[in-house]
């Protein structure tokens, strides 16, 4: 209603205040207003003057000419929705009560905008006919109404136990899911007023009834130990404990290895290898070792066999699969397999005879691979290293950590050169590098987070990354060369549109880039970083170009990785941690030991597209979840610091306000609102406000002192206005 309001010939541009009395909104409820302000500033549906008076976005001729031609071209090729015509797709909801129809393998179409009155009794998640009412029409949205609910997406609900006399309610801890779940008497576990509670949806409603549910699981009181992590990953539907079946099944497997295990494997114990990962890693899945003769490095990466415990379709394989992958939250790890596999058996432990699967690399001074051979072998890892305690051998930092590895300091010095030839290698082919620090927390023995910093690679990490690289790379072009089933990690190419539109601001702010309409290299990407190097804006147009690529998933067809520029990748180094390098293990043995038939062809050519489909799910779902946890501790910790004014860096530039990032990795929003001491202009060419009477500018790469305004750990968001300087 507002953004109609504005788009009348009649309106004359005003200011919020001046919207409050015009549509007669108490002043309690003005918050309200400027919330959907921000909403329609975010769409870009609305833009604010230098004064501070709101209007609707009136694009220039070039653009209308534009989306018309574009309009056009949707409606010659048949790509625009059908004003009266029926889609399937999935409901996702909105807090505010709207919500968008996302439609399968429509990638090229906006999803369609359902009205609040539109939504029916549709909940988020769910799968729904859609019928369009309004097209897409000169930049504005498909508009459309649910009128069939075919599925319920969302089958179990994380939320907050509110009792009542008789019986209770679960306020969900989803926004998105807009409707409190009525729990009849004797339906609640016994649950107290305030628990954390995971609650079964039996009835979805009808006639204006609540949503029925009962509850399954107290996960405990808000402020416990690990409950809000919990609740996350319960809200994820991530599988906390193993089922009895698989544990039985783990508890089965020996400890140790006999003779008759090594049989037509080849011997490796005698060569010199190390493990190095983290301090508090206990899955070690990959080993490393290296000689160098006339010129020429031997390079063996050598990977735990999992596949000789874990057999294709038995409890702990369909576990596994069902998993994905392991998920690594701030304070635990879920791991695809159980412990007495992953920090037993499988784990190359120092010491302990290993069953595993080496690729064994010859290469040259000019870190190219010039012959290999996929082996498998027996193992005895020589020592458990860190990459900190590496770090310090290559860069020479501590004589006492070098002293004690003496032995090994000849091999370490060697591969650091052989990581150096290979990256150096790469990034004259064109692989991306967007080396963005991770956010690393530390929580105290009560599970608050007590520091958070950001963790970034070093030469010990990185070499460790290159010799996988390696790995990964030759033994998908193997498989792929021999035509046989395989699952392969693939990165197609950005999006032309997407990316012309970064290619855009990029060129405006004065970086030479190619812009001719046609597909954008990995080498010219890597350019335009290089050429960003040391410009304040360099941060956020890396994280811009990021964003605006596509996401790397599993296929059974190698189209190739176009961030690291190769034709041929797969993942085949974590089989501890993820199934992909699992399932091809299993293919590598079959053509190894000669028992590739036509019918195990046929077989792999069967399943291997539904375990790249899951692996990838389970895959996003993961990052999701570390992610939500992640930003969850982050507001955590920031509400122990509100008042308090930090130096940070301007990390983003929108037309709602300047986003900020500290030192700590921590991210949050100064909103345009708070800026009081100037009437601001936000100019999106140059991403920056600029004041209207003082001139003051905040732009990208800007350092700014802000205060901390506010942090809210349901949201997970962090709110600061900037510190007046004197």
């Amino acid at each position: 209603m507002l953004y109609e309001l504005m788009s009348c010939k009649q309106y004359e541009p005003m200011r919020a205040r001046d919207l409050a009395v015009l549509l007669q909104i108490p002043s309690g409820k003005r918050e309200e207003l400027h919330k959907v302000l921000d909403i329609l500033l975010k769409e870009g549906k609305v833009t604010i003057s230098k004064r501070g008076k709101y209007e609707a976005v009136r694009k220039p001729e070039k653009d209308r000419r534009k989306q018309t031609e574009k309009q056009e071209k949707k409606e010659k090729t048949g790509l625009g929705y059908k004003k009266g015509h029926v889609y399937t797709g999935t409901f996702i909801s909105h807090p505010r009560g709207f919500g968008f129809v996302e439609i399968p393998g429509e990638e090229e179409r906006q999803d369609i905008f359902i009205p609040e009155e539109q939504v029916g009794r549709a909940l988020h998640g769910d799968t729904v006919q859609v019928t369009v009412q309004k097209e897409e029409k000169n930049g504005r949205r498909c508009e459309g109404a649910v009128t069939r609910i075919l599925e319920h997406g969302i089958e179990e609900i994380v939320g907050t136990y509110e009792q009542s006399a008789g019986f209770g309610f679960a306020v969900p801890d989803n926004q998105r899911f807009a409707r409190d779940i009525f729990i009849p008497q004797g339906k609640a576990m016994e649950a107290e007023d305030g628990d954390k509670v995971l609650v079964k949806i039996k009835d979805y409603g009808r006639g204006g009834k609540s949503p029925e549910g009962i509850v399954t699981e107290i996960l405990g009181k808000p402020g416990e130990k690990g409950v809000d992590v919990l609740c996350v990953a319960k809200s994820y539907d991530l599988p906390m404990e193993f089922p009895e079946k698989v544990a039985n099944q783990a508890q089965r497997v020996k400890e140790t290895l006999n003779e008759g295990d090594f049989y037509g494997r080849e011997d490796l114990r005698d060569v010199v290898m190390v493990t190095i990962d983290g301090e508090d890693a206990k899955d070690l899945d990959d080993a490393v070792s290296l000689t160098k003769e006339n010129g020429l490095y031997h390079l063996g990466v050598h990977i735990a066999d999992v596949s000789n415990y874990v057999q294709y379709s038995s409890a702990l394989d369909r576990e596994a699969l069902k998993r994905g992958t392991s998920v690594y939250l701030v304070d635990r790890v879920i791991p695809m397999l159980p412990k007495k596999l992953s920090n037993g058996i499988c784990s190359l432990n120092a010491g302990e005879d290993r069953l595993a699967l080496s690729c064994l690399m010859d290469i040259n001074e000019k870190g190219k691979i010039v012959s290999h051979r996929i082996v498998e072998t027996v193992i005895r890892v020589n020592e458990r290293m860190t990459y900190t305690d590496v770090k310090k051998i290559l860069l020479g930092e501590d004589e006492a950590v070098t002293e004690k590895y003496r032995e090994l300091v000849p091999m370490l010095l060697e591969m650091g050169e052989l990581s150096g030839l290979l990256r150096k290698r790469r990034k004259k082919r064109g692989a991306i590098d967007f080396d963005f620090p991770e956010s690393k927390i530390r929580l105290d023995d009560s599970g608050k987070p007590v520091e958070i910093y950001p963790y970034e690679q070093n030469v010990a990490t990185r070499l460790i990354e290159d010799f996988m690289l390696a790995a990964n790379e030759t033994v998908a072009e193997e498989y792929a060369l021999l035509g046989l089933p395989f699952v392969y990690r693939t990165h197609d190419t950005p999006d032309g549109e997407k990316m012309e539109a970064v290619l855009e601001m990029v060129h405006q702010a004065g970086v030479k880039v190619k812009k001719a309409k046609e597909e954008i290299s990995p080498k010219e990407v890597q350019k335009i970083l290089k050429e960003l190097e040391g410009m304040e804006c360099e941060p956020f147009f890396a994280r811009l170009l990021l964003r605006s690529m596509k996401q790397a998933r599993y296929t059974t067809q190698c189209s190739g990785h176009f961030g690291l520029a190769a034709k041929y990748y797969c993942h085949f180094t974590s089989p501890i941690r993820r199934y992909p390098d699992l399932q091809i293990h299993r293919i590598i043995k079959e053509h190894l030991r000669g028992k590739m038939t036509e019918a195990k062809i046929r077989h792999y050519a069967e399943i291997l597209e539904e375990v790249a489909g899951q692996s990838s799910a389970m895959e996003r779902r993961a990052e999701e979840v570390e992610r939500e946890t992640v930003k969850m501790k982050k507001a955590e910790f920031m509400k122990q610091h509100i008042g308090e004014v930090m130096e940070g860096t301007i990390s983003g530039v929108t037309e709602w306000g300047l986003y900020v990032e500290l030192p700590n990795t921590v991210e949050g929003l100064v909103h345009v609102n708070s800026m009081r001491d100037d009437y601001y202009t936000y100019e999106k060419e140059k991403y920056r406000f600029v004041g209207d009477m003082t001139k003051k500018v905040y732009s990208m790469g800007q350092k700014v002192k802000v205060r901390v305004e506010q942090a809210d750990i349901a949201t997970k968001t962090v709110d600061f206005s900037l510190e007046r300087e004197d």
